[in-house]
């Protein structure tokens, strides 16, 4: 069964259908069954109280948290002499605006407006934004248009996954940090010996560990330069980075040549060898924490309850319909699905939009009435808070922990909060073993094996195994694997992309209309580097009335929804010892940074609300993250 909150069940066709023996069946007042998500909450006046007779009891807010985009501030009680966390907040502190500034537009205007939400993921919204436009007006890509964009993911993901593990997340577990929170740390790394020496070239984890370091480290300086020639590779497609020129609803408008896809070769093929060098890495480090200390295990550790829409289409499969969303989408590379308690629960992209819903009663935001859609295009329930039915109405307001406290809003599945991020493409691939038939990537049931071909570095063969547990470290260590994974992926498609070359099969794009009249629908189910994206579109007379985006951040960020059920930072803060060798005077809260960094949290947009009148500006900016790292 797919569902266990929402009233939704299946005929032997399995077609869905509400259950009639429920008198509101989206009601909020009845408990979910929360799939493993229950976490220990206090409340708001047992922590005042707590705060007000214990001086080791004390308020730690980080503010920004994020090393990039910023948009990210977290507040946490801890409690000093227990070395644990009382209550953790997650509060987005921009509006994210793009929602508002759509509505009214011409449709064709989303790719172009809805990248602007990340300048590190523009390609991942204008992509998400042409599937749902697609799908609205009925366009199909030609093959070649198809892997194309397919490549443009690759290529993005192959700059964020470095950007992530050695730019935001690596310096957490560097030299220059360990040495300040945790000294005798740093004396045992210098002196154990690194098992994956001869592949990374690390005789100990210090070394590593030192090469961590920000700014100046070499790990550190590599990955900037990989994310170079990710960018270099994008380029000969999109135009220009973060935010392309040639997405086009219907394909791309760039033209290839071979010279052109030598050209992407000779980078994607660089990252066999990081690949390599990055697994092995992680591996080491992750290891070694968990030899140190058993307890790291828990540091930011979540139930493994896991959302993910996959991606990169097969060119013979996709079709932009919503009525072959559920074929078109086991045909990914990245198999769509929901992993709870560790469990693939579906692999339909029809099941991941029916479960979808958003709930704001801790956000900045007023709620909707009425439930304009009861059913999907096919007839399926949807409910009320479901992204085609929701409304944006921001209402800026002063924090306040007992009601509402950020501009993120509570996205859930089947009433559960879920963990949307990157690795759940992995997990999802290797546990339905739907991937396609190829010489590089094996998905075994309970692991992906992946054989990366010989460069500076021997031919290696990688496995990455489902975790035993899902926590900070193995975040980073999935996302290592992930560097792999994403690059084999990209070999099949610039394959796949050679021999429909060499059958002449040139053309990139369709011709399309807007439809002037009626009242059209569309999703785009996609990913970004970081997890989970959707975009829900809905068109009425040639103009966009109603426009929703759901990013992997929104879901990670969540506030307690209408249970009081904190989302995923939240529960894995609440989850995390304080393992840090400090006193007051100098307690970091590196735990708690580990934990929620290891989410890759990006919190971006610049548009803003204007307090004074209650205007929502129009003006489109990009993040901070779109420049050069």
């Amino acid at each position: 069964m797919c569902f266990k909150n929402l009233p939704v069940e299946f005929d032997e066709e399995g077609r869905a259908y509400l259950r009639e023996d429920i008198r509101d069946p989206y009601s909020t007042e009845r408990s979910p069954e929360l799939n493993g998500s229950a976490v220990r909450t206090l409340t708001r006046d047992q922590i005042e109280d707590l705060l007000a007779r214990n001086g080791h009891i004390e308020q730690k807010n980080f503010d920004p948290i994020t090393r990039v985009a910023g948009a990210l501030a977290f507040h946490s009680v801890v409690d000093l002499e227990e070395r644990k966390v009382l209550e953790s907040r997650s509060v987005a502190t921009l509006f994210r605006g793009y929602e508002v500034i759509m509505m009214g537009r011409d449709p064709r205007d989303a790719i172009f407006i809805t990248s602007r939400a990340c300048g590190v993921c523009g390609n991942t919204h204008s992509g998400t934004s042409a599937l749902a436009t697609e799908m609205a007006i009925g366009v199909k890509p030609p093959p070649l248009g198809i892997v194309l964009r397919n490549l443009l993911s690759v290529f993005e993901f192959l700059l964020d996954l470095p950007l992530h593990l050695f730019m935001l997340t690596g310096p957490d577990y560097s030299e220059h940090v360990i040495r300040k929170t945790n000294p005798e740390l740093w004396e045992q790394a210098e002196r154990t010996e690194a098992p994956h020496a001869n592949t990374h070239g690390y005789g100990t984890i210090g070394e590593i560990m030192r090469d961590m370091n920000a700014l100046s480290g070499s790990l550190y300086l590599e990955a900037l330069h990989k994310t170079r020639v990710a960018k270099e590779a994008y380029v000969l497609i999109g135009g220009k980075f973060p935010h392309p020129q040639t997405m086009v609803p219907g394909g791309v408008s760039a033209s290839i040549s071979y010279t052109t896809m030598n050209e992407m070769y000779l980078r994607l093929q660089q990252f066999f060898d990081y690949g390599k060098k990055a697994a092995a890495i992680y591996d080491d480090i992750v290891d070694f924490f968990y030899d140190a200390d058993p307890r790291y295990r828990e540091v930011g550790r979540t139930p493994a309850n896991l959302i993910d829409n996959g991606l990169w289409d097969d060119p013979e499969a996709y079709d932009a319909t919503y009525e072959n969303c559920n074929e078109w989408g086991e045909r990914r590379w990245a198999t769509p699905g929901v992993i709870v308690n560790g469990e693939l629960v579906t692999t339909k992209l029809q099941n991941i939009n029916l479960g979808m819903e958003e709930f704001i009663e801790h956000s900045f935001y007023e709620g909707w009435d009425g439930h304009r859609f009861e059913t999907d295009p096919l007839g399926a329930p949807l409910s009320p808070y479901h992204p085609w039915n929701k409304e944006t109405r921001p209402r800026p307001q002063a924090p306040n922990w007992r009601e509402k406290y950020t501009w993120s809003t509570s996205p859930r599945w089947d009433r559960t909060p879920m963990d949307a991020e990157a690795s759940a493409r992995m997990w999802n691939t290797a546990l339905s073993r739907l991937l396609p038939e190829n010489p590089y990537i094996e998905a075994t049931g309970h692991s992906l094996k992946m054989l990366l071909p010989q460069g500076t570095l021997p031919e290696l063969e990688l496995e990455w195994h489902v975790p035993e547990v899902w926590n900070a470290f193995e975040r980073n260590r999935s996302r290592a694997y992930c560097i792999a994974y994403t690059a084999l992926v990209g070999l099949n498609i610039w394959r796949q992309g050679m021999e429909l070359l060499k059958q002449g099969q040139e053309r990139t794009s369709n011709p399309f209309k807007i439809p002037q009249k009626g009242q059209q629908l569309g999703v785009g189910f996609w990913g970004a580097g970081r997890g989970y994206v959707s975009h829900h579109m809905m068109i009425e007379n040639g103009k966009v009335t109603n426009y929703q985006i759901i990013t992997p951040s929104t879901i990670n960020a969540s506030p307690r929804d209408p249970w009081g059920t904190p989302g995923m930072y939240e529960t894995a803060v609440l989850n995390t010892p304080i393992l840090e060798n400090s006193d007051r005077g100098s307690f970091q809260g590196i735990d708690i940074q580990r934990a929620i960094r290891s989410f890759d949290p990006c919190m971006p947009c610049t548009t803003h609300v204007h307090t004074d009148e209650g205007v929502i500006t129009r003006e489109v900016n990009t993040c901070a993250c779109g420049a050069e790292h």
